[in-house]
């Protein structure tokens, strides 16, 4: 038997009112802090771009590629997002933003309906302050939209299936869980509706449940499913034949079933992943598993029969859902941190439902431990300026261990709290206090990392080469591509000696492609105003093969070069006398801005 629960008060009504406006203020007032860092906040800022550029929404494209990875969901909205609030970096990130946030409202509602005032809050709290959460909310990426519509429709579920549910409130809940799942397959894939479909498989089979097949509005909810997730595959089939075998066989099978995408991991890779992401809540993380696994109705009685059916077991079809989830992409061939996002707000509930129920004092042990990873964390920061190098020093490495200083005092602090009010029996707001503390700690943390991410981004790179940009000028990118620096420019650029990732778009427009470092010194010599971009390692190459170039920008990551002779414009020519003078290439033409 389940021990009771805790009797402390939960916070009053407006106090939760203030805690949510407190919370979103801060959760979207940081969107725009951070540069945009390679290659997912580039790419994803850059295809909607490219669709309010071109008025063409349907097919989409990367650097002016077509681009079949992934579907358009995202690129709509961040595209929505430019046309209404203009073109930006925190406009970049509004969808990942929103799309966070929200599951944290509707997991705090979901598990006060199934499971509780108590587990609502708790759920909330929890995913609100755990540092994937908090991080990945905050990075522009497509992992964070597909995990909140990915748990719209699991959480949509619970709500319909609940016991105790009216039939109008389980069909349109049924409803909602079909539609969220058409949205997660325009968001990512066939996973949207596979991972709901695989976890309602694996509960009728473990529950024996099969009358729930009939709660399920299957006729409406195909209608739904097909109404929202089918009209943009027909659509981009139509106009680009050769969308169905890359998009469909190879992203969606080939990239799972083999080590083509060079993402391998072994088997436990994502165990430690897990542990570090569901922080500052890992000592509850076995305590919820237990939990949910002996408790299924997450009820303090076994599940009862209800209306003549087995009750429903929701604590299972968390479990189940979680389990299903982190095997998947342990068994995958291409493995990458953020795939097991989607765990997170069933976690949770998980986790919070363990707490609910939970007699006074035993998560004084579990409180203490994050307090102690949080000392370990304080004194071992103080090294990370070993981590520096040649790219990126160690004094920019200890700059932002400052930043995480503040994040581990930060636990030291709510976990001291959370121990002292758990001792106490105030469980509520000794939980609070953890996620409190440690949301602000993990919000410090992610946007401290402008410190190491301003390296990476080429947004001071553009505007350091503004006197030289002309619209219309070619412009080149050489021996790479730069997610974020199309973004920055406003315009895409021509690619050279380079495919990665636009390889399949270049298959198919070879002539937006320049192949060899030979085709590009042609181009050169002819062109008028050109620029080129390039990693600084490139530079000697083209040096070796006399080129007419002189630096006007240089990092340790990057070089951009322009033709000598050529009149790049009276802002470029006063920019001239600045440039240091160990960037110019021997040249013999006349200086860079002097007119021919």
């Amino acid at each position: 038997m389940t021990p009771s629960p805790p009797q402390d008060r939960l916070p009053s009504r407006s106090m939760l009112w203030v805690l949510a406006i407190m919370l979103a203020a801060l959760w979207f007032g940081v969107l725009g802090y951070r540069d945009l860092v390679p290659t997912d906040e580039g790419r994803y800022a850059e295809i909607p771009r490219e669709m309010v550029a071109s008025g063409n929404w349907v097919t989409p494209r990367l650097d002016g590629l077509k681009y079949f990875e992934k579907p358009p969901l995202q690129y709509w909205a961040t595209a929505v997002a430019y046309e209404v609030f203009g073109l930006g970096q925190w406009q970049a990130r509004l969808w990942t933003g929103l799309t966070g946030f929200f599951t944290i409202l509707l997991t705090g509602y979901a598990g006060w309906r199934v499971f509780g005032a108590r587990t609502g809050l708790y759920a909330a709290a929890i995913l609100a302050s755990s540092l994937y959460w908090v991080a990945m909310g905050h990075i522009n990426t497509l992992d964070m939209g597909v995990s909140a519509m990915l748990a719209g429709s699991l959480l949509s579920f619970l709500l319909a299936q609940r016991d105790g549910a009216t039939p109008a409130q389980s069909r349109n809940w049924m409803w909602a869980c079909w539609a969220f799942m058409a949205l997660a397959l325009l968001s990512k894939g066939l996973i949207g509706p596979a991972f709901p479909g695989m976890t309602l498989v694996l509960y009728t089979l473990l529950t024996r449940d099969w009358g729930l097949w009939k709660r399920l509005h299957i006729v409406t909810g195909l209608l739904i499913f097909l109404a929202i997730g089918l009209p943009w595959h027909v659509l981009v089939q139509l106009r680009n034949p050769e969308f169905f075998d890359y998009y469909f066989i190879y992203q969606q099978f080939t990239r799972f079933l083999t080590p083509e995408l060079a993402r391998p991991g072994p088997w436990w890779y994502f165990f430690p992943i897990l542990l570090l992401a569901v922080l500052p809540w890992v000592g509850g993380l076995f305590g919820g598993l237990r939990h949910a696994w002996k408790q299924p109705s997450g009820m303090e009685a076994s599940s009862a029969v209800v209306a003549g059916r087995p009750g429903f077991k929701p604590n299972w079809a968390l479990l189940i859902w979680t389990v299903f989830i982190f095997a998947f992409f342990s068994a995958s061939h291409s493995k990458l941190p953020s795939y097991i996002l989607p765990v997170f707000p069933a976690l949770a509930l998980m986790i919070g439902n363990h707490f609910a129920h939970a007699q006074r004092g035993v998560l004084r042990w579990q409180f203490a431990l994050y307090g102690f990873i949080s000392l370990a964390a304080a004194a071992g920061l103080t090294q990370l300026w070993r981590a520096g190098n040649a790219v990126t020093p160690g004094a920019l490495y200890q700059q932002y261990g400052w930043w995480l200083e503040i994040t581990a005092l930060l636990g030291i602090v709510g976990s001291a709290l959370a121990w002292r009010w758990e001792t106490a029996g105030r469980r509520s707001a000794a939980v609070l206090a953890l996620a409190i503390s440690m949301f602000l700690g993990f919000t410090v943390a992610s946007q401290g990392f402008q410190i190491l991410g301003r390296t990476a981004s080429t947004k001071d790179v553009v505007a350091a080469i503004r006197p030289w940009l002309h619209a219309g000028q070619p412009f080149y990118v050489v021996g790479t591509y730069d997610q974020t620096l199309p973004f920055y420019l406003r315009r895409t650029v021509t690619v050279v000696e380079y495919q990665g990732e636009l390889h399949f778009g270049i298959t198919q427009q070879p002539q937006l492609w320049v192949p060899t470092l030979a085709d590009f010194a042609q181009r050169w010599q002819q062109d008028r105003l050109p620029l080129a971009f390039m990693p600084a390692g490139q530079l000697g190459a083209l040096r070796a093969m006399h080129l007419p170039l002189q630096v006007i920008e240089q990092t340790p990551r990057y070089v951009v070069i322009a033709k000598p002779g050529q009149n790049y414009g009276a802002a470029a020519q006063a920019a001239v006398p600045r440039l240091p003078a160990a960037w110019d290439a021997p040249t013999t033409t006349p200086p860079i801005g002097a007119k021919p």
